[in-house]
């Protein structure tokens, strides 16, 4: 079935929107982890276990065919879509190019390709102790960077038995849940305590950050096939659930970061990385300023709120009472980053708890046709009501826009692909230069869809 499906392309760390169109996809697979505890569990990169090399799933019988085998429960082309597709298999390729080598001087770094700091995110960086035979730097962000060093569950997972459960019991990382995906992957395209992209790396040339769960998985891109065997095995969700579940875990890393004295500051300043990059990086003639926060005036540089106003947005549909206290949280955050009441880190202990809530109710969550319609309405009335004055918003409202409409429309409950794909292309088209983003054309583009959605 054809489905609406917004495209977008991460490279070198950073997104970049290419364009809108109906594609042929199905709805994003996941699973929870035993007892819904993805959020405590051991990222891979943290795993004791042996990290074997990629080389090993690379055979035609495994991961390695370039044709997906007939009747069979996975595709069997894993490996092939990863090292001829995915960007990550060519992670590490990057920090040779005269973009990297440049950064590097900047900083002081000798030779990126050695240096832990790129290495980190670039690559499965794990200790040499724990790097078998087979193992190569050069791979990149490689399967078991993703999947978790495979020393004990390779074997296991082939065995007569096998089962999901027990490939999670001997270290598999449950990708399949969301709430895990979403973590593992904002390590790096955000950061978390142990690897972090700050004020000083983007300084030096290193590309924006940006993350939105639902849409970089679809162009990671997804090497699965969610027929019934995968529905046996993993639960499957849908996209808005993907997306609500990581909107939400991207404003709790914000927050770790804000309560966390150490990462919140560097020196004097605060961590600028953890404000919206184009308050202060625009041409002075740009009065952009717009009183958005309440008690916050002209002069005040917000922190990037692109993922809380998503998460307020999807806390309100789902439980009016809590997105009410979910947003007087956010504002109150703004108010004291601004110097007006309150300590900053308290106040993100306090939001961090409520996504940890929010993530909660998502996990039980099923969005029906009148909650998608709810989101959908709610984003497009936040654009209006001119909550995305910053570019960052208006990016993370496209995505999430095209995440809801796409499974609006699998639902039925959007008849025209056509029209619809129009308003979405009208939308990317005001968020395509982050440099040249202007309010108005954004919110003249939210107008069109909402007339062209029917909402």
């Amino acid at each position: 079935m054809s489905t609406l499906r917004a495209r977008f392309l991460s490279a070198a760390a950073a997104l970049v929107v290419t364009s809108f169109a109906v594609l042929a996809a199905a709805q994003t697979p996941v699973s929870p982890s035993p007892g819904g505890k993805a959020a405590s569990t051991a990222l891979p990169y943290q795993s004791a276990d042996q990290t074997v090399g990629v080389v090993n799933c690379a055979s035609g019988l495994c991961h390695g065919s370039v044709h997906a085998y007939k009747d069979a429960n996975i595709l069997q082309t894993e490996y092939a879509t990863w090292s001829h597709v995915d960007k990550h298999a060519r992670a590490y390729l990057t920090l040779s190019n005269a973009q990297s080598q440049g950064i590097a001087r900047k900083l002081g770094i000798e030779d990126p390709s050695k240096a832990k700091v790129c290495l980190d995110c670039h690559a499965h960086n794990v200790p040499a102790t724990q790097r078998g035979e087979r193992f190569r730097l050069e791979d990149g962000v490689s399967c078991e960077a993703c999947h978790a060093p495979a020393g004990r569950w390779l074997p296991a997972h082939v065995e007569d038995g096998a089962t999901h459960e027990k490939n999670l019991a001997n270290g598999l990382y449950a990708l399949a849940d969301p709430a895990a995906r979403a973590r593992l992957c904002l390590s790096c395209h955000f950061g978390n305590a142990d690897r972090f992209v700050t004020h000083k790396l983007m300084a030096a040339g290193h590309p924006r950050m940006s993350f939105e769960l639902d849409t970089f998985t679809a162009v990671a891109p997804a090497h699965f096939r969610a027929d019934a065997d995968w529905e046996k095995r993993k639960r499957a969700w849908d996209g808005v659930q993907v997306w609500a579940i990581g909107q939400a875990m991207a404003v709790s890393e914000l927050m770790a970061v804000l309560a966390d004295p150490k990462r919140s500051h560097d020196g004097l300043f605060p961590e600028l990385v953890l404000f919206d990059c184009h308050a202060c990086h625009h041409p002075m003639s740009d009065k952009r300023w717009t009183p958005r926060v309440p008690a916050v005036g002209p002069g005040a540089v917000r922190l990037n709120d692109s993922s809380m106003l998503m998460a307020r947005q999807i806390a309100r549909v789902i439980d009016p009472a809590f997105g009410a206290r979910v947003a007087q949280t956010m504002n109150q955050l703004q108010q004291a980053a601004a110097g007006r009441g309150g300590g900053t880190a308290t106040i993100a202990r306090t939001l961090q708890a409520q996504m940890d809530e929010l993530i909660g109710k998502l996990q039980v969550q099923s969005f029906a046709e009148p909650q998608m319609r709810g989101v959908l309405a709610g984003l497009i009335e936040d654009g209006l009501n001119g909550q995305y004055s910053d570019y960052a918003g208006a990016e993370q409202a496209t995505m999430a826009i095209g995440t809801v409409a796409n499974f609006m429309f699998q639902r039925g409950a959007l008849k025209s692909a056509k029209d619809v794909n129009g308003g979405l292309a009208a939308l990317h088209a005001a968020v395509a230069d982050d440099e040249r983003y202007r309010p108005v054309q954004f919110q003249a583009a939210l107008r069109d869809f909402r007339g062209t959605a029917g909402l």
